[in-house]
């Protein structure tokens, strides 16, 4: 089993299920290397989005809320952040404000960028993996490195009965060297 293939697989069964949509730049088309594991998810299930990383996740939330299962795709940790703000005072705190009554259960689904073969610049290929771990309460942080970790996470986080979200770090390098 290869990287590629387990999380093209995770993200075909993710779209079997009623309430899921996935969110997010080339969540929809072409254009980053994480669009191919979404290539074949049928159309009327992936939303594109602009490059507007604060409103994404303001709608994964509104998403939530209405009663989808969002699967919010962001390509880089590096542009996630501009979303911390939300993640960090609504996502992960909406659940301790409204006394357990409302928890925005989604899936938080981001890469590390890959640099190879071509190196395509700081900007995008930081890793903030203890930092998000360090920022949140109610947000599970999972960082999937081997094949056979993919599935179990993304299961995990769709199945999970807490109603907690859960962020599940990629690395795009494993893409094509596992």
């Amino acid at each position: 089993m290869k990287y590629f293939d387990e999380l093209k697989r995770t993200m075909e069964w993710l779209a079997t299920k009623p309430d899921t949509l996935f969110v997010g730049q080339t969540a929809g088309v072409p254009g980053t290397f994480m669009y191919q594991t979404l290539r074949d998810v049928p159309k009327d299930r992936a939303l594109e989005f602009p490059v507007n990383e604060s409103f994404q996740m303001q709608f994964s939330v509104g998403l939530s809320l209405a009663g989808f299962f969002p699967i919010s795709v962001y390509p880089r940790q590096n542009f996630l952040l501009l979303a911390m703000g939300d993640m960090s005072n609504i996502v992960d705190k909406f659940s301790a404000m409204s006394d357990g009554k409302v928890n925005p259960k989604m899936i938080i689904r981001v890469a590390t960028g890959p640099f190879k073969p071509v190196h395509p610049g700081h900007q995008h290929v930081g890793n903030f993996i203890d930092a998000f771990k360090a920022s949140f309460d109610w947000i599970d942080v999972i960082e999937v490195n081997e094949p056979d970790e993919i599935f179990p996470a993304y299961k995990y986080a769709y199945e999970r009965t807490d109603g907690r979200a859960t962020m599940i770090i990629e690395d795009g390098n494993f893409y094509n060297e596992k």
